[in-house]
């Protein structure tokens, strides 16, 4: 597998959710939004680190004969380790596994060994100091602004106070590495995220519910970029 460029640390993306698509006709969705879009987010889930089954290795491995956007996964599942390998060679560009799961810095190793590019995610509930050992160490820091399992829940606005708090310290470090937000963003939230430090947007519900996800998507991406003008 040859590995995607992620495109510019810190630049303003949109990376819908292809948990909202239709799963129906996932390839024309996510060719649908290409024009307005930067990543495509894959959300995996296991039915253990969170009470919902979602999509594996095999979809990522079809959809990238659809796409040569960089693929984006989230793998909210209690033993990311063991299923690492597999989402490599399906044709992820990156991953990003929970500090909660625990064996953070083997985890961390493991997908570096593979190639891929790193992220490390963190429930609202979490503080940020989970995550502060390990931000010299990974590419991306996901801050979930809903607890993470179903689509389409009330965006978190007290997680902004996590985001300001990491994007602070990646600052004083000097740090290169991307701070992405899920759950909840929309063309009213998005700004929010972006001014407090945010500079990935996962959108799900926000870009495939709408009649023309393409317009949806532009909208969220001109929405997020006023706030940098």
């Amino acid at each position: 597998m040859t590995a995607i460029d992620a495109g510019a640390t810190g630049a303003l993306r949109v990376a819908p959710s292809i948990l909202a698509a239709d799963f129906g006709e996932l390839a024309r969705a996510v060719q649908s939004v290409d024009g307005e879009t930067d990543w495509l987010h894959v959300d995996v889930m296991d039915g253990h680190f969170v009470p919902n089954v979602s999509l594996g290795p095999a979809v990522v491995a079809s959809l990238r004969r659809y796409s040569a956007k960089f693929f984006d996964c989230h793998l909210m599942m209690s033993e990311p380790g063991r299923f690492l390998e597999a989402f490599a060679t399906a044709g992820a560009d990156g991953c990003t596994v929970h500090v909660e799961v625990g064996d953070t810095a083997k985890l961390i190793r493991h997908a570096r060994d593979l190639g891929l590019r790193v992220g490390l995610a963190v429930n609202p509930d979490t503080p940020a100091s989970e995550v502060a050992p390990f931000l010299n160490d990974v590419d991306l820091v996901l801050l979930m602004t809903v607890f993470p399992g179903f689509g389409g829940q009330r965006f978190m606005v007290e997680v902004m106070e996590k985001v300001v708090e990491v994007r602070r310290e990646v600052d004083r470090r000097g740090l290169s590495l991307d701070i992405e937000v899920d759950g909840g963003i929309d063309p009213e939230t998005a700004p929010q995220a972006v001014r407090a430090g945010a500079n990935v947007l996962v959108a799900g519900s926000a870009i495939f519910a709408h009649d023309d996800p393409l317009v949806a998507a532009r909208k969220l991406r001109e929405s997020a970029a006023r706030v940098l003008r």
